[in-house]
């Protein structure tokens, strides 16, 4: 049938912030494709949970918080002992802060700079230590953003991070490419998530973006789940330090 390709029977997916939004339905579709989920962040994974055993998968919920004191190489431990490996990382666990750049906070961004760029690296690096000691093909998918290529307004940190999470893409890629690791990441355009709940509360704002987006709505978290599953199968072997949109078209105009 050429679809055990994007079978992911047997492996274990860990995907942060997996409990709500983005996350949520990647969570979704690795289960769907046979994956077992471990879901790393803040909040209640209940609905996620319920879901992935919806499609006759396990969930492991690790209540860790990302950023400063982060143990990472126990949160890898904590999976490999309660589904009894790791395959797949999706560093999706992402923090906004929105304020004019001449007014913006350290502390807003520090606190962004901390979940979205560094918390990526180390769990990567946690992540990467056990496949490559474990001797075994690993799979990595960043979460970008459309900042990662365009400027934006009033989200200086947001911006810098997911510039840093492209570039950092390729890199990881460059050095773990020839050793069974795939390190490629998905930029998702507008979605309806918490993240953007300022800008679609905002009447002006939300009628501009949706003016620009091809497709002529706003994604989905389902929208993210089958190009997570691609990412993340033997499908994609041979991709490496590439940056998917799934963005409705907004780059191509």
């Amino acid at each position: 049938s050429g679809l055990e390709a994007v079978s992911l029977a047997g492996r274990v997916a860990l995907v942060t912030g997996g409990n709500s939004g983005l996350g949520q339905g990647m969570a979704i579709g690795l289960a769907a494709a046979g994956a077992d989920i471990v879901s790393i962040g803040p909040g209640n994974p209940a609905e996620t949970t319920a879901a992935v055993n919806a499609h006759g998968r396990r969930l492991h919920a690790i209540a860790a918080t990302l950023g400063p004191g982060a143990d990472y190489t126990d949160i890898v431990s904590e999976s490999v002992r309660e589904l009894g490996r790791a395959d797949i990382l999706v560093n999706n666990a992402g923090i906004i802060r929105r304020a004019d750049a001449t007014e913006f906070s350290e502390k807003d961004w520090d606190d962004v700079i901390d979940v979205n760029l560094k918390a990526c690296f180390f769990m990567s690096q946690a992540f990467a230590r056990h496949v490559l000691a474990a001797g075994q093909r690993g799979k990595i998918i960043n979460v970008a953003s459309m900042l990662s290529f365009q400027g934006g307004i009033r989200v200086a940190s947001y911006t810098a991070s997911k510039s840093g999470v492209a570039g950092l893409t390729r890199l990881l890629a460059n050095e773990w490419a020839a050793r069974g690791i795939n390190v490629n990441a998905i930029a998702p355009g507008y979605f309806a998530t918490a993240n953007t709940e300022a800008l679609r509360a905002d009447a002006n704002r939300s009628r501009e973006i949706l003016g620009r987006i091809p497709a002529g709505r706003w994604g989905e978290p389902a929208d993210l789940a089958w190009p997570a599953v691609f990412l993340a199968s033997p499908a994609s072997d041979y991709m490496h330090g590439a940056i998917v949109p799934v963005d409705g078209g907004w780059l191509a105009r």
